[in-house]
């Protein structure tokens, strides 16, 4: 049971102190919202939850880099530098090919929806 209250007290100091976090917990909403309108069906669904659980994931852990680099290095280091940009750069392939997956599924969704009007 303590390792739930450990990772909660982790995940409640993430999203106070990261604006990215919080920013992805904003677009998982929007996306949870998204998929039950259009009625995606189960393998979207995985292929959704799948891609919100790495983008989060590679948040928390680009946080927890970030935060044993500063602990390990308060003052600048090139090196330290180099490990926070490898981190950030991790978190940026994800939420990349997430956001393709996105797209891949939400398209053929969209595309009818915003041509319906037009005759």
């Amino acid at each position: 049971m303590r390792g739930f209250v450990y990772a909660g007290k982790g995940l409640w100091e993430a999203v106070q102190t990261q604006f990215n976090i919080r920013f992805h917990f904003f677009a998982t909403i929007v996306v949870i919202a998204m998929s039950f309108y259009f009625k995606l069906n189960s393998t979207e669904w995985c292929f959704i939850i799948l891609s919100i659980s790495m983008v989060l994931t590679a948040e928390l852990l680009n946080t927890a880099i970030e935060y044993l680099t500063d602990f390990v290095s308060p003052e600048h280091n090139l090196i330290a530098g180099k490990v926070k940009d490898i981190a950030s750069a991790a978190v940026f392939i994800t939420a990349l090919c997430s956001a393709i997956i996105g797209l891949i599924i939400f398209i053929p969704y969209l595309l009818p929806a915003m041509f319906q009007n037009v005759k």
